[in-house]
């Protein structure tokens, strides 16, 4: 195992894989990054999926009954993400019993074109967790104004959720709320808290990608790169006031887990940057930091894990957010465009994971 691993998960953060695939899970190499790699836990999204169906012949079997069973496309695409998360739970199942529930889980997110419709995203998140049927399911719901409903009536139900395409603090808080809600409206059903785990996936790198371009437009190169993980550390510290919160100790008390933060999107955009810093730059206890496996390689080779790298830097944080403000960044308008192209680009995979599909259903 790698030492610079090792740190990062004694700091309190647990180590999640940032991919899934089907050649991943039949040559047995995400055991291997479980006994390697410290990984406790898996992530997927539409384009994970689209990019996993692209490569070699691990789907042809399953597609060659479905296309014989005349299925249609959609019927299809949730038989094919539904297999691999269930195994990949299966997989993680040990991970989950040895820490109590709280890591070894799996994320698959509802249909991303249905992330502005409330009915809808409910009623999709219902079946996944009926169709994986594995306790170690996180249900992917995103942070949408009308996704906010949706998150607290699943957790109401006792179904699990990742909270994903968080880039505001504001959207952050009211995540944290509507979770909270959810975690009320369980009791008040008589549901057993501790059963209820849910992480807020909150993204790093694209909002460095899109305050750098405002950056260079408005002549501020000396800002670029410290915008992601500022706002990250801000979001940690509105966790940390959640935390510390009435309404938190009661639902706590009543065996309620908390809502972990989750680092997302922690590759690298700009190869000027250290490869690690999103890994680096936001060791905190209690928090999750999912990766693609060329910045877990990269974590467990060369990254720097000194300690906590996110409490003591909250004077920082706020500095350089009012540097950014004063420098002309409209923060509101970053934030926006960031969830609207991040709802586009899981749409665009998606469709391009039911083209490629639909190709491939031939018997």
């Amino acid at each position: 195992m790698s030492e610079n691993l090792n740190k990062l998960t004694s700091q309190g953060v647990s180590i999640w894989l940032d991919d899934i695939s089907r050649e991943r899970l039949r040559t047995g190499n995400l055991e291997q990054l479980i006994r390697e790699k410290n990984v406790v836990g898996v992530t997927s999204n539409p384009t994970i999926f689209a990019n996993a169906l692209s490569k070699g012949d691990a789907y042809d079997a399953q597609l060659h009954d479905l296309a014989v069973r005349g299925v249609d496309v959609g019927e299809a695409v949730r038989a094919i993400t539904t297999y691999d998360i269930r195994w990949g739970a299966d997989v993680l199942r040990p991970v989950y019993d040895a820490t109590g529930g709280v890591d070894g889980r799996v994320s698959l997110e509802v249909d991303p074109r249905l992330a502005r419709e409330t009915e809808k995203t409910i009623a999709e998140a219902r079946f996944l967790w009926w169709a994986v049927d594995r306790p170690n399911l996180l249900i992917k719901i995103p942070a949408t104004v009308e996704g906010l409903p949706a998150i607290t009536q699943a957790i109401s139900e006792g179904i699990s959720v990742n909270v994903t395409l968080i880039f505001s603090l504001e959207r952050y808080r009211a995540v944290m709320d509507a979770w909270l809600a959810g975690l009320e409206a369980a009791q008040a059903k008589g549901l057993n808290l501790a059963s209820i785990e849910s992480v807020a996936s909150f993204f790093v790198s694209r909002v460095d990608t899109e305050i750098d371009k405002r950056l260079d437009k408005v002549g501020k190169p000396e800002l670029k790169g410290k915008a992601g993980v500022a706002n990250a550390r801000l979001a940690y510290a509105a966790f940390e006031d959640v935390m510390n919160s009435e309404r938190w100790q009661r639902l706590r008390a009543a065996g309620a887990r908390p809502q972990r933060p989750l680092w997302a999107s922690t590759g690298v955009k700009d190869p000027n940057y250290v490869d690690t810093m999103y890994i680096d730059d936001l060791v905190a206890p209690g928090t999750v930091n999912t990766m693609p496996e060329k910045t877990l390689d990269a974590a467990a080779d060369h990254g720097s894990i000194t300690g906590d790298t996110v409490r003591p830097f909250y004077e920082q944080a706020w500095n350089t957010m009012a540097a950014l403000k004063e420098a002309g960044i409209d923060y509101d308008d970053v934030v926006r465009v960031l969830e609207d192209e991040g709802v586009e680009k899981f749409e665009a995979s998606w469709n391009e994971l039911l083209e490629s599909i639909s190709k491939k259903l031939v018997p």
